[in-house]
């Protein structure tokens, strides 16, 4: 049974990328948090910049809830942290059914496969720019499309006019949707675009006003009450999920502006089983601190830090010393950090560790997209039992050189060998450096459609 004093939630969804959930979801965030509630974000599918706005906007943490990834007991545990709070906002990725051809734990990681697992409604969030009751038959479509999976409304975006929405209702009151709320078009809350999507939240200087501002239009031009109460509590029973196991008893992790990719069910699984986690920063020329069993490097974006990485000759100095004796795992843009050096998108190249080989560029950007599933060749740092990993990968980064013995057997969702492998060394003093391309979510439990 779903535990006394879960909250009641809602999906936030659309046909498509690019319709303005984000901006909805902050805005609808930051509204009822106005309002005096206690909201609790989540966020459909492996994303670390949504989840930081999420925060920003919400007030607490957001969680990641994947369902190719994760185990329906991990999902529900997931759903723990939103104990006490009023209600569940979640966003979904992509389109509503937008997932992998072959499933995964729990689904394909389609937002829908979220909205039936927890019978959490769904939200839609249409851009209706460029049509008028043309947009409730698309809608109606989603709504129709899948037995468990209920439309509670939709949110119409990008309103022309007090003509063009009157059109557009009359369509969606033919089609039996409810209209939730008609948002006019207005730039000045939309979020910049970087090159891996949304910029992260910290590096917005008017963050709070921008979180402000959604919360008040979208307060002003929807209808919070029937929203609130259209969200439902989950029925997804409680079970026991073990700890994602951590990587050792004091974790020394990368954190700052180039480090900044964890995932918080990561954190927090390893702090519920005892670890110490000690952050620093190699951006303040930061060496992990000389107590801690492990170093964790996060994916973040080294690359647009990449002279201030080169200059800190203490932190470069501190972690080859610290890798001699104990192990190191770098993900992603901490995996790049650990190679001999990264070219950046000018062509310039800026040195990096120096504890791998992997030599990276970003002069010619390619992008690398997708869930991954790892068999490690070697273990990584506290998941010597793991047979597989599930993982995403999200980079525009180009292999120069990887002259070090690949980590793992590393797969896409459809069981398609990737050539980012991961790479590791074995240090003289018994240390272990390892790297990866993918961002670890959890331990894979069912195995059988990747395998080789």
């Amino acid at each position: 049974m779903t535990p006394p004093g879960t909250p009641p939630g809602l999906i936030v969804s659309a046909p498509a990328s690019g319709t303005g959930k984000t901006t909805v979801t902050l805005g609808l965030l930051a509204a009822f948090r106005a309002q005096g509630l206690c909201v609790q974000p989540f966020k459909s599918g492996p994303d670390y910049i949504d989840p930081a706005f999420h925060a920003a906007a919400a007030g607490r943490a957001s969680f990641n809830m994947d369902t190719w990834a994760m185990t329906p007991p991990l999902l529900a545990a997931q759903m723990q942290v939103a104990m006490g709070a009023d209600l569940i906002i979640a966003e979904g990725s992509m389109g509503l059914f937008d997932g992998v051809a072959r499933p995964g734990e729990s689904g394909t990681g389609a937002s829908a496969d979220l909205a039936a697992l927890t019978g959490w409604p769904v939200v839609l969030v249409l851009d209706v720019s460029g049509q008028a009751q043309t947009a409730a038959a698309v809608a109606k479509g989603l709504a129709l499309f899948r037995d468990g999976v209920t439309v509670a409304g939709v949110i119409l975006n990008k309103v022309a006019s007090p003509r063009h929405e009157a059109l557009v209702r009359v369509g969606m009151e033919a089609a039996g949707l409810r209209v939730l709320g008609a948002l006019p078009r207005k730039a000045e809350i939309s979020l910049p675009e970087r090159h891996l999507g949304l910029v992260q939240a910290e590096e917005l200087p008017r963050l709070q006003a921008i979180m402000a501002e959604a919360g008040a239009f979208v307060a002003a031009h929807c209808d919070l009450a029937a929203i609130r109460a259209a969200a439902a509590v989950s029925q997804m029973p409680s079970q026991p999920s073990p700890a994602i196991p951590a990587p050792g008893e004091r974790i020394a992790l990368a954190r700052d502006s180039a480090f900044s990719f964890v995932y918080p069910h990561l954190l927090a699984d390893w702090r519920a089983q005892g670890a110490t986690i000690l952050p620093f920063s190699p951006l303040a020329d930061q060496v992990p601190d000389p107590s801690a069993t492990v170093c964790w490097l996060p994916g973040g974006y080294p690359e647009l830090h990449g002279p201030r990485l080169a200059a800190a000759a203490a932190f470069r100095k501190g972690l080859q010393v610290f890798a001699e004796t104990r192990p190191v795992h770098g993900e992603c843009g901490g995996y790049m950090a650990l190679g001999q050096g990264v070219v950046a998108a000018d062509g310039t190249r800026h040195q990096m560790v120096g504890l791998l080989g992997l030599e990276t560029s970003f002069a010619k950007r390619r992008m690398h997209l997708g869930y991954r599933m790892s068999r490690p060749h070697q273990p990584l740092p506290g998941l010597t039992g793991a047979r597989a990993l599930r993982g995403h990968e999200f980079h525009y980064a180009t292999i120069v050189a990887q002259p070090d013995a690949p980590l793992a057997d590393v797969r896409d969702a459809n069981g398609e060998p990737v050539p980012e492998t991961g790479s590791f060394r074995n240090m003289p003093g018994g240390g272990r450096v390892t790297g990866t391309f993918f961002h670890l979510i959890a331990p894979a439990q069912a195995q059988t459609e990747t395998t080789p």
